[in-house]
């Protein structure tokens, strides 16, 4: 699936410097992201006129019957855009969908259906600077950084390949 990323340079910036973060740091960072600002963020993506509610919830659905460990290497798996089932099905979300399954892990990661950020956990420097950016943008640059992150994520259906 294609997405069209934004022309904001700052967007595009702070997406690269999300995206260069190892993998674990990604994933802790939109933890923390939503802890903070879910409230505000999350209405957005779920209220849009092209968010599939269904298919994400399907999806998160899949995924929270797996063991936490098997959770874990799912999110690993999107962002590292790794072939299996899961990324493809994911890969053919549209991009407000995509924001709404993500939603949906942290929400499940809240309540104990998703493994959850160990409590003690810290980020690192590097990932605390750029949550402190980020807590700087617009509502709207905010939305537009998400979904310019999650976009392109999971691993393009081949010919032929079960969706």
């Amino acid at each position: 699936m294609t997405y069209t990323q934004t022309g904001d340079p700052t967007i595009r910036e702070h997406v690269q410097a999300w995206q260069q973060l190892d993998v674990d740091q990604q994933l802790a960072l939109f933890w923390f992201i939503y802890k903070e600002m879910g409230g505000s963020i999350t209405p957005a993506a779920p209220g849009a006129s092209t968010v599939s509610p269904e298919i994400a919830e399907g999806l998160f659905n899949q995924v929270k019957e797996l063991s936490h460990e098997e959770q874990l290497q799912v999110q690993r798996d999107l962002i590292n855009k790794v072939d299996t089932q899961i990324s493809r099905e994911y890969c053919s979300l549209g991009e407000t969908t995509k924001l709404l399954f993500w939603y949906r892990l942290s929400q499940g990661m809240d309540n104990g259906t998703i493994i959850p950020v160990p409590p003690d956990y810290q980020l690192p420097s590097q990932s605390q600077a750029l949550l402190n950016r980020i807590r700087g943008l617009a509502f709207e640059q905010q939305i537009t950084l998400f979904r310019d992150y999650v976009a392109p994520m999971g691993a393009e259906p081949k010919p032929g390949a079960e969706i």
